[in-house]
Parts: structure tokens; C-alpha cells; sequence
């Protein structure tokens, strides 16, 4: 049996006065860890915000749709098919075989809303495969007993990465293949407030008040984020080495270049990451978090980001000498002077970022060759 590979991704990432993730009162969210309150980025923002960057680097008809409309989905693509079919008809038609697939006799159904009986009460994560079973299923060219023969979810790369679950029945469920964690600060943050006015164009001359008094909530910090990707996992999810490969890039790029977007028309925050490291381990993934659990602070001669670096580099070689467990391949990408320290990170090799995504894709290649699973085509 082949040991498990794992990607690890670390991210060092300034962002400025923003407010890209926040709670129910508008609160930009944190959490406290070692002690001292920390700008939090959750993983499901930074997920939604990698998913949506997956259409600029594989073809849409690998990707699923997560929606609470999937009956009207399955209908419009069942009228495409078949002309004649009018949409009522394809509506109650779609709703029945979707019940079906996702339900087991005699349990748990699937639940609709009250006002609208073709809307799910909760999202559904279906490949586009699984739409275009379904689809035929409703104009008669498949009947939906056979689907549960086919492996339907293997076209999906999202699906394949980030798992999907479904109450009403369990073996359509996907394991996850992909671990994203929180983003969180390296230093302490204090939440600030943004006092702001809005001026009625249209006010008479003698009237110099404001039309509108708000406030908006903002913190500034240096982020770290962590992810990280089962190899063998993902290749068995997707029944393809050459498209699980293909998708670690595509994860990678995606990953790192994207942002979550809330309140990004008032702080314009886009930025990119001042350092990328990943590691291919084997046994287990690894983060590296803990080499912030006491806040970094920036001092008179260095940067915050100049500090995360020198203790990530710190936190490696700890973990290195205490555990022994050395990772088998590291790349860094230094993206600001502020970073350089990361040049010193134990065995790895400094590169550019489209040469640590070739590299990295190689080595999985490699590893899944050696594992069983040729890098056929997977075009």
C-alpha cells in the first residue's frame, strides 16, 4: 500500500483596512488564538472565492453546481433535449426523478420549500454529469435505477476537491479531498470603526448637513492561510491521475489568487500573497500555525511579514528536529523583499510561482504513477 501524499499550502498575505468576511452583525470576523484576539477569514469565504476562480482554468463541464434549484436546473436542460416538453411537465418530471436519485425508500426525503415546491430547502451539490443523467431521465432515454451504477461525480472537480454530503442518502456522498482551514492573523487586531457621510446632491444651498451618518467596521492585518490536498485521495475521487493533477494546479492557481469579496467596493483591499510555500509530505498533512500562537508584532528595524517569515522558518526546522518528519519535496515563492527570510526555509528551492505549480504537478504525477495510477489521458 502507497503512503499517502499531501500538499500543504502556506500563505503569508497583508491585506489593508477591509472587511472581506463578517458575521451576522456586520462585525469583521476573529477568533482568539494564543491567547490574543485575531482577524479570522473563515474557510468557507476563501473556498466559495477559489471555486469562482475554477472556470479560468478547467473547462466548465468539470465543475458541479451547488444550488437549491437543481429541479429547475434539470428541467431546462430536460427542454433542451426534447423540444416538445413544456415546462410544468418538465418541472414535476424533474422533481420526481431528483427525489428518487437522492432518496431512500421508506427514510429521510428530500424537503421543499412551502413557497416554492420546486426549491430545496437545502443546497445540492451535483455534477454535470448527474444533470445530464437526470435530464434524460425526465425526457424517458434513462431510467434513474440504473444511475446508481454509474459513478457520476467523477467529471467534477469541486465536487472531487471539497465533498459533498447528502442526508436523504448516503452513498452519494464525497469525501473531501481538499482541507482548507481558517485564515487567521499572525499579530493581535483591534476592530476599527470607519465614520462616513453621504451628501444629497439635491439639498438646497443652505443646507450643509449630511443626507446619511454611518459606520462600517474594518481590521488590518498580515494573514496566514493553510490548506492542504490528499494526492491519492483526489485521484481516486476523480478515477484519473492526469485529472487530479490538472486539478491540483488548477486548485493552486485559484488558491492563491483569489480573495474573498465582501465590502470590496468600499476598501478596493485586492492583494497578493507576499510568500507561497508548499510541501509535499507524506504520512499526514502539517500546518504551521502554531508558529504564530504568540502574536508577531512588527518592530522600528522590521515588518510584520519580515517577522511571520523569520518564525515560519523557526517553526519548520522545530518540527524537523523534534519529529523527524522532513518533508520530501519544498518550494517557496518570495513575492516582496519584506519575505526574503523564507529563502532560509529548510530544504526548500526558491522559485517563481508558475514553476512551483509545473513542479508541483509533476511530483503528485509521479507519486500517482508509482501508486497504480498512469497519467492517462484525462482530456
Amino acid at each position: 500500500m502507497s503512503k499517502p501524499l499531501f500538499v500543504d499550502v502556506h500563505i503569508l498575505q497583508s491585506v489593508p483596512p477591509s472587511n472581506i468576511n463578517r458575521d451576522d452583525t456586520g462585525s469583521p470576523k476573529t477568533a482568539r488564538f494564543g491567547g490574543a484576539t485575531r482577524a479570522r477569514v473563515s474557510s468557507q469565504a476563501w473556498k466559495k472565492a477559489t471555486r469562482d476562480l475554477f472556470p479560468m482554468y478547467v473547462d466548465s463541464s468539470q465543475l458541479g453546481e451547488r444550488t437549491k434549484y437543481a429541479v429547475q436546473l434539470i428541467a431546462d436542460r430536460a427542454m433542451e433535449l426534447d423540444e416538445d416538453l413544456q415546462e410544468e411537465g418538465a418541472l414535476k418530471a424533474a422533481k420526481e426523478v431528483l427525489s428518487k436519485y437522492c432518496e431512500v425508500p421508506s427514510k429521510k426525503k428530500l424537503s421543499f420549500e412551502r413557497e416554492d415546491k420546486n426549491k430545496l430547502k437545502t443546497l445540492i451539490f451535483l455534477s454535470q454529469a448527474e444533470i445530464e443523467q437526470l435530464a434524460q431521465c425526465v425526457v424517458g432515454n434513462e431510467q434513474v435505477e440504473n444511475l446508481k451504477e454509474k459513478d457520476l461525480t467523477r467529471d467534477a472537480l469541486d465536487v472531487a476537491m471539497f465533498g459533498r454530503m447528502v442526508a436523504t442518502k448516503p452513498e452519494l456522498n464525497v469525501d473531501a479531498a481538499v482541507q482548507v482551514a481558517h485564515a487567521i492573523s499572525v499579530g493581535r487586531v483591534e476592530t476599527e470603526f470607519d465614520y462616513f457621510t453621504a451628501l444629497d446632491d439635491r439639498a438646497p444651498e443652505d443646507n450643509a448637513g449630511a443626507a446619511m451618518i454611518e459606520t462600517t467596521e474594518f481590521t488590518s492585518s498580515t494573514l496566514y492561510r493553510y490548506a492542504d490536498i490528499d494526492v491519492l485521495h483526489l485521484c481516486e475521487n476523480l478515477g484519473s491521475a492526469a485529472v487530479a493533477c490538472k486539478g491540483i494546479e488548477a486548485f493552486l492557481r485559484a488558491f492563491v489568487l483569489s480573495m474573498p469579496t465582501g465590502k470590496q467596493n468600499s476598501f478596493a483591499n485586492r492583494t497578493l500573497p507576499a510568500s507561497i510555500v508548499v510541501e509535499l509530505r507524506e504520512m499526514q498533512p502539517v500546518s504551521l500555525v502554531n508558529a504564530f500562537e504568540k502574536p508577531v508584532a512588527a518592530t522600528a528595524e522590521k515588518s510584520q511579514v519580515e517577522r511571520a517569515c523569520e518564525e515560519l522558518v523557526a517553526q519548520e526546522s522545530a518540527l524537523d528536529e523534534a519529529f523527524g518528519i522532513v518533508p520530501k519535496e519544498v518550494f517557496v515563492v518570495v513575492a516582496s523583499p519584506n519575505a526574503s527570510a523564507l529563502k532560509e526555509f529548510p530544504n526548500a528551492s526558491v522559485t517563481d510561482f508558475d514553476d512551483l505549480v509545473s513542479h508541483v504537478s509533476e511530483a503528485c504525477a509521479a507519486y500517482l504513477a508509482e501508486s497504480g495510477y498512469p497519467s492517462e489521458s484525462g482530456e
